[in-house]
């Protein structure tokens, strides 16, 4: 029976549930952007087991969100993955039985060179995979271009290149991001392990998915998926687990815009008694 609910009842909210329980209440088809952060089965300290699986299991669990997060999708909708070495190739091939590979990102984290392993290279990077439901999906370019320096542009002053729109909004930015992990420092930093920068996010929000258009975050973490949207007129929907870091997000979020904290009244699965019972979801959205 196709899912009634409205994608209204749950924009601009911030849900401590397990994603897999909340994305089934969202309409097929309504989403402009998945933005998602998943564990990578590393043995991370997220508050639970879900960084602790035995492969089989991760990637059958990995399977089983991303089929019902890709169903979520508009026909032009786009997803954004982080993942590691370890797991992208299979999680990759999964991806393209489903969609269109448009890139494969390397995030370089600026890792100082200090320390690693001994037997094999030394990690300093994450993979980023951009997939596509058809090839009409949405990106804009001109949002996210990398302006030329002065320099740059006066080497290029020979009457060829004078009112070129690449000359003057500048470069496509490259398969190869080099910006810094959060340092604890960093004042940017949450306590969280995994938190990924501002800077990628906004990258991501701003090229796939259209001003009010709706980005979902099955793993919101600290938030910045949330933070992105605010900062660049986008809806979202983000689920996070673990109660802590809900907290930590709705306090984030009170940081950046004026919030108000309501006790939504939500459908639940039938299966999710429990859930219903003691763990309904408290919601942060904007005051309108």
């Amino acid at each position: 029976m196709p899912n009634q609910n409205k994608i209204s009842q749950f924009v601009d909210k911030v849900l401590n549930q397990d994603a897999l329980e909340g994305m089934q209440l969202l309409p097929d088809e309504s989403i402009d952007l998945i933005v998602a952060d998943p564990p990578y089965n590393l043995g991370k300290d997220y508050g639970n087991d879900s960084d602790k699986q035995e492969s089989e299991a991760f990637l059958r669990w990995t399977e089983e969100w991303l089929s019902l997060a890709i169903s979520k999708l508009k026909p032009n909708g786009s997803l954004y993955i982080f993942a590691t070495w370890r797991y992208s190739p299979e999680i990759f091939v999964f991806l393209k039985s489903k969609m269109i590979m448009l890139n494969e990102i390397i995030w370089d984290r600026r890792v100082p060179s200090m320390g690693g392993s001994t037997r094999r290279y030394s990690s300093v990077h994450d993979t980023i995979g951009f997939f596509a439901k058809s090839k009409d999906h949405y990106f804009d370019l001109d949002s996210i271009r990398i302006p030329y320096d002065e320099e740059t542009k006066k080497a290029r002053s020979r009457s060829i290149f004078v009112g070129k729109k690449w000359l003057e909004v500048g470069y496509n930015p490259k398969d190869l991001w080099s910006v810094s992990r959060l340092h604890r420092i960093h004042a940017e930093r949450e306590d969280h392990p995994t938190q990924k920068p501002l800077e990628i996010i906004e990258r991501m929000v701003r090229a796939s998915c259209p001003e009010n258009g709706i980005v979902l975050d099955p793993f919101a973490g600290t938030g910045t998926t949330a933070i992105a949207c605010l900062l660049n007129k986008r809806r979202y929907i983000t689920y996070e687990l673990n109660p802590e870091y809900y907290e930590m997000i709705l306090k984030r979020i009170k940081r950046k815009s004026n919030f108000f904290l309501e006790s939504p009244s939500l459908p639940v699965n039938g299966d999710s008694k429990k859930q219903q019972d003691n763990q309904m979801p408290l919601l942060f959205g904007f005051n309108s």
